[in-house]
């Protein structure tokens, strides 16, 4: 599947800025005077399909912002791969953007594993490989990868949130952990056991990893609740996260469930897992939840929702994904407004290294953007949220980590 816009929709998220004086024109690869050429692959089939909204959701806000003129009046082609979630797929796609249709940036790629095998290919060939949406900790390495950039909570820091909530809510509690076994599993793992410090050692009683390619997830639930765990810190993504809420409820285990930001999609996971098993699960968010009762008044909520139905994407509004693809859609379209008519690949990056963002759309209150050149971690503060009903409900501070 391939997604390509060049084309016009109807919207009011133009970027459109005023022409930029004196300075000299400086282009790099995919950049003309009325266009900015832009690419990425994403999971549109595969065991993490349900990712590939966040990829449509990116096509459509590019379209709309084409409609009114595009950005310094450039409007965006848009360049949307499909990688099953497959790494050879990924660099496969990726060689073909970057020496076939010679885009400007690999931008908003998806997956740990996918990105893991563009990560040398891109740095090799100096093309901006930035907006990933992964949190893995590899990507905040500017000085050995200075084209590399994510946005996305990185994993371990999400993990040591997770850690002290359980601190607090049970101190003395017996902690098991399934995790997906790669680098994202790792990262999360290592996060949370670091948070949990010494008492790592004495409240972690089970630990259960399972592959991509696996069925189900249910062995390994059986195995954790036979340990005798009171605490499940579960990092999974979408499929076998909703195989696992089903399970624990099934089994009629009940531990404090600790659930992992990219497996906390109300429409991806909860709903198609059963709301009813979903029930006191606690999660990190960043961003606001489509439909939640707390921001029917919000202004930005009611564009979200818009903007979504506008593009015919109104079935997938409650679907994290699409919000990351939203909020990852404004955050690209300012670096792009940023670099005036100096559309380098190098002064890309320069204001990807220099990102300071008190807020963006449907970020939740607290949560800013903001990166510097030694660090590219662009989320820092993550909030607390538990389910209840049909959704997740705030509680506690913004956490900073």
């Amino acid at each position: 599947m391939t997604i390509r816009s060049v084309l016009a929709g109807a919207g009011a998220l133009a970027l459109v800025a005023s022409p930029v004086a004196a300075a000299p024109k400086q282009y790099g690869p995919g950049v003309t005077d009325s266009e900015i050429k832009l690419g990425q692959t994403m999971p549109y089939s595969g065991p993490a399909s349900t990712y590939g909204v966040t990829g449509m959701v990116e096509g459509a806000f590019f379209k709309e912002i084409n409609d009114k003129g595009g950005i310094n009046g450039r409007r965006i082609d848009f360049i949307s791969l499909d990688d099953a979630y497959s790494p050879p797929k990924s660099l496969e796609q990726t060689r073909r953007l970057v020496e076939q249709e010679e885009v400007f940036a690999i931008y908003g790629s998806l997956g740990t594993a996918p990105s893991s095998a563009v990560h040398k290919y891109a740095n090799g060939k100096k093309v901006p490989h930035i907006m990933l949406s992964t949190g893995a900790v590899k990507w905040n390495d500017p000085k050995a990868y200075p084209w590399t950039m994510a946005f996305y909570p990185l994993y371990d820091a999400e993990g040591a949130i997770h850690a002290r909530h359980v601190l607090s809510a049970r101190p003395n509690g017996k902690i098991a952990i399934l995790a997906q076994n790669d680098d994202s599993g790792r990262d999360y793992v290592r996060g949370f056991k670091e948070g949990l410090g010494d008492k790592a050692k004495t409240m972690i009683v089970a630990e259960a990893t399972y592959e991509v390619t696996d069925p189900t997830v249910d062995s390994q639930i059986l195995k954790l609740k036979a340990s005798g765990a009171d605490v499940l810190f579960n990092m999974s993504t979408p499929k076998f996260a909703a195989q696992a809420i089903r399970k624990v409820h099934e089994i009629d285990w009940k531990p404090l469930h600790m659930l992992v930001s990219v497996a906390n999609s109300v429409g991806g996971v909860i709903k198609p897992a059963g709301f009813d098993k979903a029930q006191g699960i606690v999660t990190v968010a960043y961003s606001k939840v489509p439909l939640d009762p707390l921001w029917k008044d919000d202004p930005v909520m009611q564009e979200y929702a818009a903007f979504m139905k506008r593009n015919g994407l109104e079935g997938r509004m409650i679907e994290s994904s699409a919000v990351l693809g939203y909020i990852s859609a404004h955050m690209m379209a300012k670096l792009l407004e940023r670099c005036g008519d100096e559309l380098t690949r190098e002064n890309l990056m320069k204001q990807v290294a220099s990102i300071d963002e008190a807020t963006l759309p449907m970020l939740l209150p607290g949560i800013s953007v903001k990166t510097t050149p030694d660090n590219f971690s662009a989320f820092r503060t993550l909030r607390l949220q538990r389910f209840a009903g049909e959704s997740w409900e705030l509680f506690g501070e913004p956490i900073t980590d």
